[in-house]
């Protein structure tokens, strides 16, 4: 990667971090202001960044066309919105469309319940595998091989007194998920939240995506939570149905 676009995305991160004026720029990617101020110039004139009066500068309207369109060109996002929505306003509860990418998950959509409690999960945030449910069911679709390459990649950083902070605890975790078609986040991630997961399927059987349903604890206990693990399901078949997956398991 050329050194200017390397300064270049990181100008970026670091505005989606909220450092906005150009002495924080200068300060965290260690480069002279002047040449932080031309890559600034630069994005400005292709949208991705835009000035917030003399001094700070936001991430600019370029960057959500790009996002917007990335989104729009995953079908499975298509494809399960109807059922995924329907979930979410049968139950009142957050819905999540995920997927795996480079050892994490990434939410590709979101529908927020109708409950007072927010989740800090948005649409293209990153999250760990380990400890969530719609992680847990990616990983488990992995080939053997591969699954037990990314269980030995991980870190297994301890978000709750309910992580999984070890390889072969999560790799038998994934083994029952892989069987029953379902995973759970037991307050592993977020310790007032607990979720279930399960699968989107595409044409040929392969898993697309995850599909959760979260829940407060305060609202609904574990046994609760289990119970609604036939809904879910039901959804995200009708979801995998939209995606070209068919009973036999091939396409239309």
């Amino acid at each position: 990667m050329s050194q200017s676009l390397d300064r270049g995305l990181s100008v970026l991160g670091a505005l989606a971090r909220g450092m906005g004026t150009l002495d924080e720029l200068s300060t965290e990617l260690q480069v002279h202001k002047s040449t932080v101020l031309r890559l600034l110039r630069t994005l400005e004139t292709h949208h991705f960044v835009r000035r917030d009066g003399p001094r700070h500068y936001l991430l600019g309207s370029a960057l959500f066309d790009l996002a917007n369109r990335a989104l729009e060109d995953r079908d499975v996002r298509r494809g399960a919105a109807p059922a995924l929505s329907e979930l979410n306003v049968r139950t009142g509860h957050t819905v999540h469309l995920a997927t795996y990418e480079d050892g994490e998950v990434v939410y590709i959509d979101k529908y927020e319940g109708r409950h007072s409690v927010r989740m800090y999960s948005r649409i293209g945030k990153r999250a760990p595998v380990h400890c969530t449910a719609v992680g847990k069911v990616l990983a488990s679709a992995l080939d053997p091989a591969r699954r037990a390459e990314v269980a030995a990649s991980l870190d297994y950083v301890a978000m709750t007194g309910n992580t999984i902070t070890n390889r072969e605890e999560f790799l038998a975790e994934l083994a029952r998920v892989a069987e029953q078609g379902y995973a759970v986040d037991n307050a592993e991630h977020e310790d007032f939240i607990h979720c279930i997961a399960a699968p989107v399927r595409g044409a040929g059987g392969e898993v697309l995506a995850a599909a959760s349903m979260s829940v407060p604890k305060v609202l609904l206990d574990y046994e609760g939570l289990l119970a609604l693990v036939p809904e879910l399901r039901a959804a995200t078949k009708e979801a995998s149905v939209h995606s070209g997956w068919t009973e036999n398991g091939k396409g239309h």
